[in-house]
């Protein structure tokens, strides 16, 4: 138990050393291999004539930033949804979340194909936004909406229903390629410019995040005990949904919907460290970074030397760690 109680602590204190590792490792593999000596030549004497400096600091530099950035992004907002909620089946990509953004960025790329980066992180935002409202409002008005499996039902209905139209409005204005990326989730397509631009918008929902996690401690034990502790629910889950709406618009709109990261890391950060989010929010952040990095590192190896779209590896974790919890749990909230 002493040992349990210190992990969290010692997860993050390792942290910084596993990131350095992973982005050598991230940009030292891949369809063309690079040398260490090289990975140091580039950073810290760079020549703009050498062909492997610039795939260095324009691809995959990018590329390993831009995943670990999401990781911990869908990670957090896996760990809100799960804490407010009490529901250990929600996370951005079944709640029907990430689906609304790519909906929302189909729209923009039809009807205002010159908008510049801007709009792909404010149409995203939107759109994970529009998609929240319509999941969680269906589920208020439907008997026992709000249980876990009915929850995930609904937000995969719902998903795919945006998903679908948001096909369907690409194949019929002929943007199908363009679009393509937000579906496939390829980081090797990474915008550094689109890092840039989306650092103030995580940075007010990473603040909102670690500000409400030991109110959404209180509320994951149940939203009886949290209002006789004098918690104003209804506030705690806008801002938390705020959050998550903040995070998830913002990987959508790095990368694509890209699903499994925010079921699956919570839960284990859960095992970990227990149910205090002031260590569950930090620690899924960590860990979620750290996650999506190695799975697109491995996305790399399944057909070598092409690319796997990252995707492909979180469902092959995710889609067996989904079952495995809806058999194992049934329809009960977690405590």
């Amino acid at each position: 138990m002493r040992f349990k109680s210190s992990l969290p602590a010692v997860i993050l204190a390792i942290t910084p050393v596993a990131v350095i590792l992973l982005i050598i490792a991230s940009i030292s593999f891949g369809a063309k291999n690079i040398t260490a000596h090289v990975i140091w030549d580039a950073l810290f004497a760079f020549d703009e004539d050498s062909v492997d400096h610039q795939i260095i600091l324009t691809s995959r530099l990018p590329r390993v930033a831009g995943a670990m950035l999401i990781g911990a992004f869908l990670a957090i907002s896996g760990a809100l949804m799960q804490g407010m909620t009490r529901n250990y089946l929600a996370s951005p990509a079944i709640m029907g979340v990430s689906d609304g953004s790519v909906f929302a960025v189909t729209l923009f790329m039809v009807f205002i194909p010159s908008a510049d980066s801007n709009w792909y992180i404010f149409s995203s935002l939107i759109g994970s936004a529009v998609g929240t409202s319509i999941v969680f409002g269906l589920a208020w008005i439907i008997p026992h909406g709000l249980s876990p499996v009915r929850l995930a039902i609904l937000g995969t209905i719902i998903g795919t229903f945006l998903s679908g139209m948001a096909e369907a409005i690409a194949t019929y204005f002929q943007v199908s390629q363009n679009i393509s990326f937000w579906y496939n989730a390829r980081l090797h397509q990474m915008d550094p410019e689109l890092i840039k631009l989306s650092i103030p918008f995580a940075v007010v929902g990473l603040i909102l995040a670690i500000g409400l996690s030991k109110s959404i401690s209180i509320l994951s034990l149940g939203e009886e005990i949290a209002t006789g502790l004098g918690l104003r629910t209804w506030i705690i889950k806008a801002l938390a949904m705020l959050a998550v709406v903040i995070l998830t618009g913002i990987s959508v709109a790095l990368a694509g919907k890209i699903a499994f990261v925010g079921l699956i890391v919570p839960h284990i950060v859960r095992f970990l460290s227990g149910s205090d989010y002031r260590w569950v929010i930090p620690v899924s952040g960590a860990l979620g970074g750290l996650f999506l990095a190695l799975c697109d590192i491995l996305s790399r190896f399944i057909n070598y030397p092409f690319e796997t779209p990252v995707g492909v590896v979180t469902a092959l974790i995710g889609v067996p760690f989904f079952l495995y919890l809806i058999k194992t749990r049934g329809g009960e909230r977690h405590a």
